[in-house]
């Protein structure tokens, strides 16, 4: 079985938009937004101040950050901490190990001293293959952990740094080996995935040189420290945009239970990066979306949703469950009309999320709702008939301009029955009406009059279901009451063609010569 993941309409909906557009947006968006989001939490990549044996109280790691006066003296310590690092290669006397070790040491408090290391300072003087000398293979895990860690901290850095690993790489991912101590095993995956966080290009190389399957195989355990770093490292590996990864990860026997399951069961922290791998999964990989779907994956992300008062959390876990509603449909009708209390359940956390003061947790929110208001009759109707209406009509006028944007898609289309080729959706009169009548209206017109090309089609079609669609002509004189001919107008001599005949048209059948000669 292929896997499409890649087809250049892979997320585009479903969303039939307001009128009879197709949204053509949810793929790249799925990853594109899901990492601005990660990333404005959590950087994609991450310094290492604590290793991964557990030790916190290791009286080398110090947490005082340094001055800008600083700077320099703990560059000058950085090339001193290389030199004895390769003095300490040199020797081969009594003690050597322990000489090794020492230097390693210093080496890695020093890149783990300062917000902003001194990775250029440690590269120029040679640190790079006395560190890859220090991971070779029978060599104490002391030692292995060590030159991980300084590795992990460089691979942090510049992306001309990062790209410096590249001689390293090999003898990291034979280290996620089972062979490997479970702290050195972690900490290389912790500078994999600091690799894997700089781009696209470097992900495959991580992925031609094998670094996916053992990898994956480290999330197989329950819980730990080891399951949530690499869960985080292979997030980084997978996130596209290429659907090449995503389909290579689900290929690995056990994966998908090992996701349903810490899903269903891990703390909160491992749950997060396992939604992060979640998202790009039903994002990327069409086998992953349909295996996880059989899984029972829907459920556990509404449970996920209902449990949880995370940030962190619950933006992965909204995107994942969008992503899911915008393929399979018909999964989550089963999953809204087969029981009142998963309804009820999965329609309170969304509104839960769009009364949140945090704009991420609303905005993606509004993006599963939009999906779900792209469905059959049944879907609108859920939205519709709960507290989650009221809340999207307040945040259409009072909300920034790219959740007001993505709130419209969810009003617009409560309104229209899904339609195919060029017929015009038939409208839900009822649902209009209720819109119209709780105050949206003034909402899609400021979307009209934004320099945002899919804002302002949103606003315009939205204006020609309520010309079209309100009882009794009302439409019009709605229209005209929130100045909205006066927003259509502006298009009168626009260069977008669509935008100028849609708007063009609207005032000319509805606002023509003829308009008021009744009254």
């Amino acid at each position: 079985m292929a896997d499409n993941g890649s087809a250049s309409n892979r997320r585009d909906p479903i969303k039939s938009s307001v009128g009879n557009v197709a949204g053509q947006r949810r793929r790249q968006q799925a990853v594109t937004v899901a990492k601005e989001r990660r990333e404005s939490l959590v950087r994609a990549k991450r310094l290492c101040r604590v290793g991964t044996n557990g030790d916190d109280e290791d009286p080398h790691v110090e947490n005082e950050m340094m001055i800008d006066e600083d700077l320099p003296v703990l560059e000058a310590q950085t090339s001193k901490a290389v030199e004895e690092l390769k003095s300490a290669l040199q020797y081969q006397g009594k003690g050597a190990m322990q000489k090794r070790v020492t230097a390693l040491r210093e080496l890695r408090r020093l890149l783990s001293k300062s917000e902003f290391p001194p990775i250029e300072t440690a590269l120029s003087a040679g640190a790079l293959p006395l560190l890859v000398q220090c991971l070779s293979f029978g060599s104490p895990d002391e030692q292995l952990l060590e030159s991980a860690w300084c590795l992990t901290n460089i691979a942090a850095g510049k992306p001309e740094e990062t790209k410096a690993l590249l001689p390293a790489l090999p003898l990291l991912i034979a280290h996620l080996g089972e062979k490997s101590s479970a702290p050195v095993a972690e900490q290389c995956s912790w500078a994999i995935g600091n690799v894997a966080g700089e781009g696209e290009d470097l992900r495959n190389v991580l992925l031609s040189q094998g670094a996916l399957p053992p990898l994956a195989r480290m999330i197989f355990p329950d819980k730990g420290s080891t399951v949530r770093t690499a869960a985080w490292a292979l997030s980084n590996l997978i996130k596209g945009p290429e659907s090449k990864a995503a389909a290579q990860l689900v290929r690995v026997d056990g994966i998908v239970d090992a996701i349903l399951r810490h899903l269903k069961k891990s703390d909160e922290e491992i749950a997060t990066e396992i939604a992060w791998i979640v998202v790009y999964l039903s994002a990327l990989s069409d086998i992953a979306t349909s295996m996880l779907l059989k899984g029972g994956i829907l459920q556990l992300l509404v449970e996920r949703l209902a449990t949880s008062d995370s940030q962190h959390l619950l933006i992965p876990v909204l995107r994942s469950l969008g992503n899911f509603v915008s393929v399979d449909l018909k999964a989550m009708l089963a999953i809204l009309i087969g029981g009142k209390n998963t309804e009820e359940k999965l329609t309170g956390v969304l509104a839960k999320c769009l009364r949140s003061e945090h704009r991420v947790l609303k905005k993606e929110a509004a993006w599963v709702l939009s999906n779900i208001a792209a469905g059959c009759i049944e879907h609108k109707r859920m939205i519709h008939s709960t507290e989650a209406l009221p809340l999207l009509i307040g945040l259409l006028s009072t909300s920034p301009f790219d959740i007001r944007k993505e709130v419209a898609y969810v009003l617009g289309n409560l309104c229209v029955e899904s339609a195919d080729g060029e017929t015009k959706p038939r409208i839900i009169q009822e649902h209009l009406v209720s819109i119209v009548s709780g105050g949206c209206l003034p909402g899609f017109i400021n979307l009209v009059r934004s320099p945002d090309i899919e804002a302002a089609r949103l606003g315009l079609q939205f204006i020609e279901l309520v010309l079209r669609g309100m009882p009794n002509g009302e439409g019009s004189k709605l229209v005209e009451g929130e100045d909205g001919i006066d927003a259509m107008e502006r298009f009168q001599f626009h260069e977008n063609e669509e935008l100028r005949v849609m708007a063009n048209s609207l005032v000319d059948k509805y606002f023509g010569e003829d308009y008021g000669i009744d009254e």
